[in-house]
């Protein structure tokens, strides 16, 4: 079957890989940061916060990519000065198809950090911190390592989330061939052409490989994670 890939469809699934890996990477430190708060802090509005950080994965994906063209577009309220002041550009390239599918793939990942570190007997951190530890090496040998398993996890589904991510990404960043275009992206360009089917199914077969093999890691990993809880 992968005999039969065009040097483009190679360049889509080698996109998205890029784009969902950028897109972990860069969610990461933020889903920790929440993660951890939620999990870890009682402070007013904490459901309010809640709900909005939960926001993209209950709303159209296309409002989602309306919001971030507004503030992240060329003329956007934060797009047009990071365009003026640095340079830098999110509308049009995929830098943007990244920031999209981390905006729609945050809630999922914030959610697995946020259970797993709620799972964490608080009174484990709270031995450490009367044998002298500070609440930062508390957090990073104590929290950090009994949460990693649900962490991958989060990251894992996340990931595969930010695969298959096409609203919001056609709406703020349009589907430009080798740059743009994700898997989601080509495989419904493909449907648009005659003829296209045919690497339209190569296209979604990849997509349900790839995704089968993240759920089922994310699963493993809970599941491993359960074991040592008992």
């Amino acid at each position: 079957m992968f005999d039969n890939f065009t040097p483009a469809e190679w360049d889509t699934i080698f996109l998205s890989l890029r784009v969902s890996l950028a897109a972990v990477v860069f969610s990461l430190p933020f889903g920790l940061f929440f993660g951890w708060l939620l999990a870890r802090k009682n402070f007013p509005c904490k459901t309010l916060l809640d709900a909005l950080l939960h926001l993209p994965m209950v709303i159209p994906p296309v409002v989602t990519g309306y919001i971030l063209l507004i503030l992240f577009g060329r003329r956007g309220v934060f797009g047009s000065f990071l365009d003026s002041v640095f340079g830098f550009t999110f509308a049009f390239n995929w830098k943007g198809a990244a920031l999209a599918s981390a905006v729609v793939a945050f809630p999922l990942m914030v959610r697995a950090i946020r259970l797993s570190m709620e799972a964490v007997s608080p009174g484990l951190e709270l031995a450490a911190r009367t044998l002298g530890a500070s609440k930062i090496r508390t957090f990073f040998t104590i929290t950090l390592p009994l949460s990693f398993s649900g962490i991958v996890a989060g990251l894992v589904m996340a990931f595969a989330r930010s695969l298959g991510e096409f609203g919001s990404t056609i709406t703020f960043v349009s589907n430009i061939p080798g740059e743009t275009r994700t898997l989601p992206l080509a495989i419904y360009s493909q449907l648009q052409v005659p003829g296209g089917e045919l690497a339209a199914a190569r296209l979604s077969i990849v997509s349900l490989i790839i995704a089968f093999a993240a759920l089922f890691l994310s699963e493993y990993l809970a599941r491993r994670k359960k074991k040592q809880i008992l």
